[in-house]
């Protein structure tokens, strides 16, 4: 799966994962907000790396967690998800508004492919001081440079460089920075 070879997403080790993930993340999910240091621990234990400051609000949606990294000073908004079948990296400074989606999971195009429940992923790489609009998603494989403004509701499709300011569906250079 890491390497981003094809795989069976039925198959029990994996199912096994994602499950005891959930479970991980339901408890973080239904703490009261006043409990921030069991909402930290949680998702220290969850990701497979992070910074020493970092707020992730509630709710926070992930497959397996060990394959996202996140750098110093992140902050994620309400209702990120990440699905994590490969690497996540996120660098410094990154903030992330409400409602955006990561994907690494690829789907065959073919349908009787598709049906056999095969996929592959690619990972996803995000800069240092990168700001992603609310609602934005971000497609399997892509890498954003540094200094990068993803606009709201923006879809990217392909690699950002750094220092642009990118919106739309597919998202393009609206302006370097």
């Amino acid at each position: 799966m890491i390497s981003g070879e094809v795989y069976d997403a039925t198959h029990p080790g994996l199912i096994k994962r994602l499950r005891e993930t959930r479970e991980k993340l339901w408890e973080f999910n239904n703490l009261p907000p006043s409990q921030e240091e069991r909402q930290k621990e949680i998702i220290r234990g969850l990701l497979g790396g992070c910074g020493e400051w970092f707020q992730i609000n509630q709710p926070f949606r992930c497959d397996y967690g060990s394959n996202i990294y996140i750098g110093e000073g992140f902050f994620a908004n309400f209702n990120l998800t990440i699905l994590d079948e490969a690497e996540v990296r996120i660098g410094k400074n990154v903030f992330i508004g409400p409602n955006v989606s990561i994907f690494t999971a690829c789907h065959p195009i073919d349908p009787e492919e598709r049906n056999k429940i095969l996929e592959w992923a690619e990972p996803v790489t995000i800069g240092n001081s990168v700001w992603i609009g609310g609602a934005a998603t971000i497609l399997p494989g892509v890498t954003i440079g540094d200094n990068v403004v993803i606009g709201a509701g923006a879809v990217v499709t392909k690699d950002v460089p750094s220092n642009v300011v990118v919106g739309g569906n597919p998202a393009k250079i609206i302006k370097e920075i």
